[in-house]
């Protein structure tokens, strides 16, 4: 404690205010009587309370009582000094108006500097959105290659369409015919029953006598006339 009386009081503390002798005034209490007396003395009803009160002085000061007689010095005097506070009160005002429009003011600057970089952030992003749908298939693409798929497609069944009706009315080739594997084994003729023996053998003579068209026939025929049966009684 010895220390700090000696050495005063501590930076890092706040001087304790003392009693003081002037009268403190608060400003915002000024400002806002200002205020008010300034919006009374510019309203209709400040003019019409002047006018009854002119009115009524200059004829009351018209009759044998008065005391402000005619040219009224001392209704001038009231005049000029209600217009000695008016002025001062409606420039008090003006200022505290003139404080809030500033405020209002940079309030406003700072809005519209945050509102156009908001803006500019919004079109950059933008700018970095449409470089990357560049590099995107839209479906406008999509489509314009689907058609031109399309037309290819339709180009190559056209120039396929006349080979083929060519093909369908070509006639068909003959079918070679097949060579035989081997020999072909003659049938041999069922019997009747009922039938006659001896035709039966004129038949089997004459089938032994042709050869078989598929067959050939090393054998020599022998074509010296057979001596004829002599019938016997």
């Amino acid at each position: 404690m010895a220390r700090e009386s000696r050495h005063g009081p501590r930076l890092d503390q706040p001087l304790e205010r003392g009693i003081s002798l002037r009268p403190t005034v608060s400003e915002e209490a000024v400002g806002r009587l200002s205020e008010r007396i300034a919006r009374f003395l510019g309203s209709w009803r400040f003019i019409g309370y002047m006018t009854v009160f002119i009115a009524g002085w200059v004829i009351f000061n018209l009759t044998p009582a008065a005391v402000d007689k005619f040219p009224f010095i001392f209704l001038t005097l009231l005049l000029s000094l209600q217009a000695s506070y008016a002025a001062p009160l409606i420039l008090l005002a003006q200022n505290r108006q003139a404080d809030r429009d500033r405020v209002q003011y940079q309030d406003d600057r700072a809005r519209t500097d945050r509102l156009i970089a908001d803006t500019e952030y919004l079109m950059r992003e933008i700018a970095s959105l449409r470089v990357a749908l560049g590099e995107v298939a839209t479906r406008d693409y999509i489509r314009s290659e689907l058609r031109d798929l399309l037309d290819d497609l339709d180009e190559r069944e056209n120039k396929q369409r006349p080979t083929k009706k060519h093909k369908k009315g070509r006639p068909a080739e003959p079918a070679e015919p097949a060579e035989p594997t081997g020999a072909v084994e003659p049938t041999e003729p069922v019997a009747d029953a009922d039938a006659d023996p001896g035709a039966d053998a004129v038949v089997e003579s004459g089938a032994s006598s042709e050869p078989h068209p598929g067959m050939e026939s090393d054998a020599v025929v022998d074509d010296s006339p057979q001596p004829e049966a002599v019938p016997t009684d």
